[in-house]
């Protein structure tokens, strides 16, 4: 072993071993890579951002531009409109929602397929009597494995035909993977459509309005003439006890108390952090003549004659409480709030998607008030208790904000921020020019690769000029749709990737796999490699997973002397099939909250839905594309 490949080894696992702990993102993690391997020589500093330019970079970014102007049309909502059955069994509406998934992930993001089809899943729960995480796992599994179908479904697919370019073989086709990606995601919709949902955890039963999640955690303040002042915390928990809420926190002088003694007596100016389901808050709120922190201004908590109105769902905020306030803006949204209806004024529960404007953001940084008119009333965290503030909390993916306000302003702050809303929603009325033109643009540009006139970035860089041009999507929303950390990342780990070929480093751990593990078997090294990928993709990013892979499936070929593409092709396969933890990929991460998950609920269906993938992928690799 040579001092080069010691030291690209080093870099390796200290990468995997970042990936996995998860304290930095995974773009900092590669660039941090990418600049270690710069130091130590192992890649030319003059190449060093050549990732940048590699044409599976520019096409992801391509295609993700595409796949929001589809949904920017409203072509995709048309489509899903005339896909699912008005009526029908469990088994199959789920068939036809996780399908309808599948299919569109082939041609766009899948993050976006199922951001678009939640709402309608969680309609069909409420309508099949279902708990919600049994429609929405299927759902977020089938848009997992729809990505494979295609080369531009999944960002993995496109790094595998890169690193099948550089070997000089010529990159893989448009529809190259499509016979076995779609044999294995057919199977896989089929299973978890005929025996798999039955298989995800029970969770909360969705109600008639929405659905139920981990009990919402909100502020209430005691004003002088409320039942709770006076009282004892055991007192208050003893009125709360009928509604199954409780208190977990008080608030008092701007300290925060967590767990405090139950002996404590409650003082008017008090703030009670309250737990308590979505359904009965209302009931919490006027058992004791209470009043939400967050649904009245800093002004009204001092005087409790201004309290929530009766029947009303509390005085909502357009100005006046955010240091931007006085602008002209926020002057005509208080206007337009102050005149406004009660009667308009919604409560809408909405999920924090991946790496939206809004994680990692406070309702503070937000400025939810006066920028959007807005209020937080609560949060919903799976697994744990934020210590902060309402209005201080750090939003997380997979949060669900309860949010009050009127439903236009409250659409603007969700499409702004990347927000996606649970209840039931108004759909987009689909622009039917721009559909069918976001739709032809996507068509000739898939048709340009799919029949080699152009190179695949090229020809989805001209379908996004050609979208820009005639306005399927908005020219400033062009940039906010790429997904610029896998772009960082998939950048930074391609030279890094080239080191682990150009030091032999490749071929050293192929070299191991083989002789310890395969035993020379062709056969068994195909497997290894397939298992390989999939348990890495279930703990770190897919994308990172396929760029640490390629090198050791090419030299894993040579050593066997067989041909390559078998094993790129498992690459592939196992890069995309994420289904046994919420941090494998996006989409399991996205329906962690809505779907009242735990950790451990992932696997019960993920695990047969993997099993399934090797049993149905092996023989068609072997089939499709013989050693």
């Amino acid at each position: 072993m040579t001092a080069d490949q010691m030291t690209m080894l080093g870099i390796l696992g200290a990468t995997v071993v970042m990936f996995l702990w998860g304290r930095w993102r995974h773009d900092m993690v590669a660039a941090g890579a990418l600049l270690v391997a710069v130091l130590a020589g192992l890649v030319p500093g003059a190449d060093a951002f050549a990732g940048f330019g590699h044409p599976a970079v520019i096409t992801v970014a391509c295609v993700l531009v595409l796949s929001h102007a589809l949904l920017n049309s409203g072509a995709v909502d048309a489509m899903v409109q005339r896909t699912l059955p008005a009526t029908a069994g469990p088994a199959f509406t789920i068939a036809a929602l996780t399908g309808t998934a599948a299919v569109l992930s082939g041609f766009m993001n899948n993050v976006g397929a199922l951001a678009i089809l939640m709402p309608v899943a969680l309609q069909v729960a409420a309508k099949q009597g279902l708990p919600p995480g049994r429609v929405l796992m299927p759902l977020a599994f089938g848009s997992i494995l729809g990505g494979m179908t295609t080369m531009i479904g999944t960002p993995p697919n496109l790094i595998v035909s890169g690193f099948r370019a550089e070997t000089g073989a010529g990159s893989f086709g448009m529809f190259d993977f499509t016979p076995v990606g779609l044999t294995v995601a057919a199977a896989g919709v089929l299973f978890v459509a005929a025996v798999g949902w039955r298989l995800v955890p029970a969770r909360e039963r969705t109600g008639a309005e929405g659905f139920e999640t981990e009990a919402y955690l909100t502020e209430a303040r005691v004003g002088e003439d409320s039942k709770a002042a006076g009282m004892t915390l055991r007192e208050v928990d003893t009125v709360l006890r009928d509604e199954d809420a409780q208190v977990v926190g008080l608030v008092r002088n701007e300290l925060r108390l967590t767990a405090p003694n139950r002996s404590r007596v409650v003082r008017p100016d008090d703030i009670l952090v309250i737990q308590a389901d979505a359904d009965t808050l209302g009931n919490v709120i006027s058992s004791l003549g209470l009043k939400l922190e967050e649904a009245v201004q800093p002004e009204e908590s001092e005087d409790a004659s201004n309290g929530v109105p009766e029947g009303g769902a509390g005085k909502v905020l357009a100005a006046g409480s955010e240091p931007d306030s006085g602008d002209a803006r926020d002057e005509s949204r208080e206007k337009e709030e102050k005149s406004r209806p009660p009667e308009e004024i919604v409560l809408v529960e909405l999920a924090v998607l991946p790496r939206s404007a809004a994680e990692g953001r406070s309702a503070t940084d937000l400025q939810l008030r006066s920028r959007y008119g807005v209020n937080l009333l609560a949060v919903s965290r799976r697994g744990r208790r934020s210590m902060s503030r309402l209005r201080s909390t750090e939003f997380q993916t997979g949060d669900v904000l309860l949010m009050q306000g009127p439903p236009d302003s409250i659409a603007d702050f969700a499409s702004e921020s990347g927000l996606v809303p649970l209840a039931e929603r108004e759909l987009r009325i689909p622009d039917r020019k721009k559909a069918i033109t976001a739709v032809a643009i996507m068509a000739l540009a898939v048709g340009g690769a799919a029949f080699g006139l152009l190179p695949a970035a090229i020809s989805f860089a001209l379908g996004v000029l050609a979208s820009m041009a005639l306005r399927t999507i908005p020219v400033r929303k062009v940039y906010e749709a790429v997904d610029w950390p896998v772009i960082v990342l998939l950048a930074a780990l391609i030279p890094v990737a080239g080191a682990m070929a150009t030091t032999g480093t490749a071929d050293l751990i192929a070299r191991v796999l083989i002789e310890n593990f395969a035993q020379g078997h062709a056969i068994m090294a195909l497997a290894l490699i397939l298992v390989v990928t999939m348990t890495l993709s279930d703990l770190m990013n897919n994308a990172a997973t396929a760029a640490v892979m390629c090198p050791i499936a090419i030299g894993t070929a040579s050593h066997l002397g067989v041909n390559a593409d078998p094993y790129l092709m498992a690459v592939a396969v196992g890069a995309s099939c994420a289904f046994l933890t919420p941090i494998g990929h996006q989409n399991n991460t996205l329906i962690l909250g809505p779907g009242g998950f735990r950790f451990g609920d992932y696997w019960r269906l993920g695990l047969p839905v993997e099993i399934l993938v090797v049993v149905v992928s092996i023989p068609m690799l072997l089939l499709v594309w013989p050693l």
